[in-house]
Order: structure tokens, then sequence, then C-alpha cells
């Protein structure tokens, strides 16, 4: 296979830039034609001095690669005022085995949504035209053939990198593998992206600090790369890096397609000189229109042919994009014939390109690896993930240890709810049985049950981070959504258990309320369920509202409402029956809550008659549960917990089925959009002119 070691081709000699259109046309068409350049020296900007050139002929399809091929691609969103505008306005390139395409462009140029479209990953309010082919056939790739790596390092900031990547390859890897294979596939992996003396430091994250930034990106890579993926999709790789790390990146990913033939397509920024030489082909975009689509190479001589030449010594990425940059709309020296606007720089280079010798060899490139691989499709080997019970149980441990790790996932918690439970328990310290007792008992218990759950809130910041986590590898395919929801509930059991035990035991038995093991037991597994039920309502709200800030204030409405209609600030039959009785009342677990807590706790119990008038001196507390709470008395106490953990295990399928519902309906959408998009299409051809594009 074709292989890039340092760099690609050298740049353009400055006696180059002066050369004419027609001249430049031709080399750009030779350039297309002839096989690969590999330059093998030091990776440093040279404009001019060639130290030694390899040849290596390309791959063709046959040697089980992924060719990419787009033609007349438009991606178009909704304008806000009914209409439609072009984000991506049709653009044709390929992408081959053995070759690293860089997408380049200045912000908001479609760099992103190109890569998604290329990559399946367009949102549901986007509309797409045009063809994406594998190999030159419609078709989609199984599990494990290609990957994406985000922008964002949506990492578990607890975890190491060795047991970051190790229980991800335990996830994606088949059973078929063993534990050791599988270890040494993800510390080979580890070795390749040259994280080998980082392999025991944790990822880090806003608690502690760990990884840098070029670190985690690695880290990323590695993840996605553990199934040897044939395609790989990166996004931005270099942001946020300096030159040194984007480099060390970049040269990373250029040896996996060097070794074993990856068909690489990234999106960046701006990457300094010696990045730049990394590239093979590079996608120049601006305002979703192609400036340029070749050698990497070439860019400069093609700029430098319509009048933009580079200057000497400088970076040509930072050339090129301060040519086509219109945003803040500078005069662009054009030679001896003065100064344009960038808006008419961009028309010149684009209008160039579409009428070169270049274009039509990208068109006859597309059509030719169509042809090799139109009657050959992907090699599609059986690859599997690991089973269903391998992924509950490594991410059911894999949670365990973020959330032991995290201090801010239950540990603070427990902390809080010990401090408010020893000031429960002092203010209302060995309660007594008097009558001043029951309404203290009362309202000690709604405490428990509304306000110390209704903290369980606290981590939902933590749950959202691990959303992040989980919608990345859902989204590459390691594990589905049943399996993480399993998993983090079998993994919350313990320390909600803690949370709830040992608060719980400080405000029984401080205040004094009634005597046995059963009722304390009873007591506990409400704290501990209504804890559940919390998580679990906020799981919902995270599968709708991601954002936490948001999500927080959502939830906590949501409870708040709960407990206004619970039946304790106002009684059950003095509630108004629309909305806060039916339904509300009936839905809202505090209901069950509340009157499981007071059966346990009033029930055998007798108090002195003076202040209800009495019946033989005292009043029972059946008589005060129906009565004076109003609390349904035909059934039992257990029956109230039995719905609460009912209820716990409805509020987790219900996450399942948002989930399972986004996921199915959001393709259906974009495959609907796209549907609708092809048969009609109004984009612009160019902004400053009125004519559209039909398709």
């Amino acid at each position: 296979m074709a292989s890039l070691q340092d760099t690609i081709h050298p740049y353009v000699g400055e006696s180059q830039l002066n050369s004419n259109s027609s001249a430049t046309q031709t080399s750009l068409e030779m350039l297309l034609k002839a096989p690969l350049e590999v330059e093998t020296s030091a990776p440093m900007p040279n404009h001019g001095v060639v130290d030694h050139v390899i040849r290596v002929e390309p791959w063709s399809n046959s040697d089980n690669g992924i060719s990419l091929t787009w033609e007349d691609l438009w991606v178009t969103v909704p304008d806000g005022k009914g209409s439609r505008r072009p984000i991506i306005q049709g653009l044709t390139g390929f992408a081959r085995p053995g070759e690293v395409l860089a997408i380049m462009g200045p912000s908001g140029c479609g760099k992103s949504t190109l890569l998604d479209a290329l990559a399946g990953r367009l949102g549901a309010n986007t509309r797409q035209a045009g063809d994406i082919l594998i190999n030159g056939q419609k078709q989609c790739l199984s599990y494990g053939t290609s990957a994406y790596v985000t922008q964002d390092e949506t990492l578990i900031a607890t975890l190491t990198v060795r047991e970051a990547v190790y229980y991800s390859a335990q996830l994606q890897l088949p059973n078929s593998m063993s534990k050791s294979e599988k270890k040494e596939r993800a510390e080979m992996t580890i070795r390749e992206m040259g994280l080998q003396d980082a392999m025991n430091t944790r990822i880090g994250g806003w608690g502690a600090k760990g990884l840098s930034g070029g670190q985690k990106r690695r880290v990323s890579i590695c993840i996605e790369i553990l199934t040897r993926p044939k395609l790989l999709f990166l996004d931005e790789p270099t942001s946020g890096l300096d030159s040194a790390a984007s480099y060390y990146v970049m040269s990373r990913i250029a040896k996996l397609e060097q070794r074993e033939g990856r068909t690489i397509v990234t999106s960046i920024h701006q990457p300094s000189s010696e990045v730049f030489r990394l590239f093979t082909n590079l996608c120049l975009l601006s305002s979703g229109r192609v400036v340029y689509f070749g050698p990497a190479s070439a860019t400069i001589e093609f700029f430098a042919s319509n009048g933009f030449p580079c200057p000497t010594l400088q970076n040509p990425s930072d050339h090129f994009l301060r040519t086509i940059n219109k945003d803040f709309d500078e005069d662009i020296e054009q030679g001896s014939s003065g100064k344009k606007v960038t808006e008419e720089v961009i028309d010149i280079l684009v209008q160039s390109f579409k009428s070169s010798d270049a274009y039509e060899e990208v068109k006859r490139q597309v059509s030719q690896i169509c042809k090799q691989g139109g009657n050959e499709s992907v090699d599609q080997k059986s690859r599997s993930h690991a089973s269903f019970f391998t992924q509950c149980l490594v991410l059911t441990k894999r949670s365990s240890v973020n959330m032991y790790r995290d201090l801010g996932y239950y540990w603070l918690r427990l902390a809080i709810y010990v401090f408010l439970c020893l000031g429960l328990g002092t203010i209302y310290y060995d309660i007594g049985s008097g009558n001043n007792s029951i309404e203290a008992r009362g309202a000690m218990l709604m405490f428990i049950a509304s306000f110390l759950t209704f903290m369980a809130i606290g981590g939902f910041p933590s749950f959202v981070e691990d959303m992040k986590v989980f919608e990345r590898e859902r989204l590459n395919g390691h594990y589905g959504t049943t399996a993480f929801a399993i998993a983090n509930t079998l993994s919350a059991v313990p320390y909600l258990l803690l949370v709830s035990l040992i608060p719980g035991a400080l405000a029984y038995y401080l205040t004094g309320l009634q005597r046995g093991f059963e009722h304390f037991l009873y007591f506990d597994l409400v704290i501990f369920t209504c804890m559940m039920l919390v998580e679990s309502l906020m799981m919902i709200v995270a599968s709708i509202v991601p954002n936490f800030l948001m999500g927080i204030i959502t939830g906590a409405g949501i409870q708040g409402l709960m407990i206004l209609g619970g039946g304790f600030f106002r009684l059950p039959n003095d509630l108004p029956k629309p909305f806060w009785k039916y339904p509300l009342y009936y839905i809202a677990f505090h209901k069950y809550a509340y009157q499981g807590m007071y059966k346990n706790e009033f029930e055998g119990l007798v108090f002195p008659s003076e202040q209800t008038g009495g019946r033989g001196g005292v009043v029972t507390g059946e008589y005060i549960l129906k009565n004076q709470f109003q609390v349904e008395m035909g059934y039992s106490k257990w029956v109230d917990l039995g719905i609460l953990m009912g209820m716990v295990v409805l509020y987790r399928v219900l996450f399942l089925v948002i989930i399972k519902t986004l996921e199915n309906v959001k393709p259906a959408i974009s495959k609907f959009m796209s549907v609708k998009s092809k048969q009609k299409i109004q984009v612009m051809e160019n902004p400053t002119a009125t004519p559209t594009h039909m398709n």
C-alpha cells in the first residue's frame, strides 16, 4: 500500500509562482495523473529544495481498501424565514485508501458539515442531495469498518489512559478474542499513538489536572481505531493545540495511513506548514463552495496562477485562508492589477477551478473509482461486538470506577446528607409520643421524602458527562442503549444504598421514630427508592435536555410540582381536581412516599387524646392517618413501596424508549428530507446573484 512519510510534495519554488495559467493547469493535470510522490526529508517548510523523493504507486479498491466518492453534493438548513440556505453547494471529490484528505477553509465554510455528510451524521433539520458512494456503490458499512473522532474530547476524566482504552477494547472487540488479546490490542494501539509514557496517567478534567490537549485527542483516536477501521473521519483533530502538538497528532494519524492503508478524511482549520505537508489531497472550501480540490502540494501553484502568489517563507495555509476569508473583507493584492475585495477573489478562484483541467481530472477520478469498485463491495467480514452480557458487565465496572473516583457523583452528596440529617436529628431530637409529636413526625418524614431526595439532582452534571460519552460511543456502534441503562442502574445501586443508609440511620434514631428494625428497613428502602426515582427522572430529562444547567432547572421544576401535589402542603381532599388531583396527585411519586412512610410510622402507635377530643384517653395512629393526613388505608405500606419500585422501572424504560425513538426518528427524518430535497432543492449558485440551482 502506498505510504506517506513525513511530508507529501515539496512546496512550489518561488520561480514557479510566476508561471502562467495554462502551464499551471497542465502541471496540475500531470500531478493528478502521476503516481503519488512522498518526500523523506525532515518535516520543515521547504519552498524550493527537494532532498529525496520516492515514487509509490497508489492503492486500488482491489486491495480491500475503501474509496469514498461524492458527486454534486448539496446540504441545506432552514434559514428561519420559511426557506432554506445552502451550507454545501455542489461539491465533487474523492478519498482513496492510503491517502489523507484534508478539508480546509475559514470558520463557517462547511468543513464539519461536509465531514458529517460523508459520515452519515447530519442532523434531522438538514437536507442532503447528491450521491455519496463507497467503492462506487451505495452500501452500509458493517460495524468496525469506519470510525469518527469528534472535535470534543468526550472522555471519562477519572480513568487512566490504559483503563479508558482497555475498557473500550472489551466493549468493541468480540468475545472470540481472549482478555489477554484485547489487552494486547489496547496497549499496542496506545503505543501506536505514542502514549506509552502516559498509560497510567488519569485523563483529567475540570476538577483535576491530567493529560494535555494533544494527548487527550490521541486517546480519542486510540479508542476509535481499536477495531482497525478502514475509513477514519476526524473533525478538526488539531483544534486548540499548539503547532508542536498539532504536528505530533497529525503525524501519528498519517502513520496509520502509511502502515495499514486506511482512508483518512479530516477537517482542519489552520494547520502549520509542517502539518500541511502531511496531506495527500486538499479540499479547500469557502462559503460552501469548493475553491480547490487536488494534491495539497499543487495548491500554491494554483493560487499563484490566478494572481495570488504565496509570499516567501509564509505558511501556505495562512495565505490560503487569508485570501478566501470574507469575514473581514479585506482587499487582497492581485499582482500588478491592483486590489480586489475578498468576494471577488473567491469568485475568481472558484470559477478558475471549475474551468480547469484539474476539475475535469477530479471528475474523471471519481468516475474511475466508481467503475473499479462497481463490481465489488467492501469486504464485509463478520465483525461483532462483545456479547450483551459482557457489555453490561464492562460498563457496570467502568461506571462503578468512575462513580468511586468522582467526588461530585455520590461522595459530596453523602457528606451533605450526613450534615443535613444530623441537623434534622438535632431539631427533632427524641421527639417523644405526645400530641405535639404528631405534626412533628409528619413534617420530618415529609422533609426526608421530599427535600432530601430532591437533592439527588446534584449528580446531574456528572451524569450529563456520562451521557456525552454514551452518545459518542453509541453513534460509533460500541454498544446499545439497553446495556448503558442496565449498567448505570447496577453501578448506582451500592452508592445509593450507602447514601440512604448512613444519613437515614442518623435521622431515624436521633429523632426517635417508631422502634423496630422492620420499620427502619422500610424507612430506608423508601429513601433509597425515591433517590433511584429522582435519578431516573433526571435521566429522562438528560435525554431530552442535554444542557446540564437547563436540565437541573427542568428537573427541579418537575419535582417542585410533584411536591406541591403530593398531598402534604394541601391535603388530598382539598386539592383542586383539575391538574392537581387528576392526574398530578396520582402520578407524583411523593404521594406514595408520604403515605408509605406515614403508615410505617403511625400504624401501631397511640397518642394522648387531649388535642383531638380523645376516645378513652388515647387516639390511635390509624385514626390520625385516616382523618388528619387523609391517607388511603385500603392497602398496606408495602403496596406503596411496590408502586415506587415500579415507577423506577417505568422511568428507566421510558428513558430507553426516548433514546431508542430518537435513534430511529432522526435517521428517518434525515432520509425523508434527503428524498424530498432530491425532488426539488433551491440553493444559491452565487450568493451575490439571483439564479438558483435546481436538482
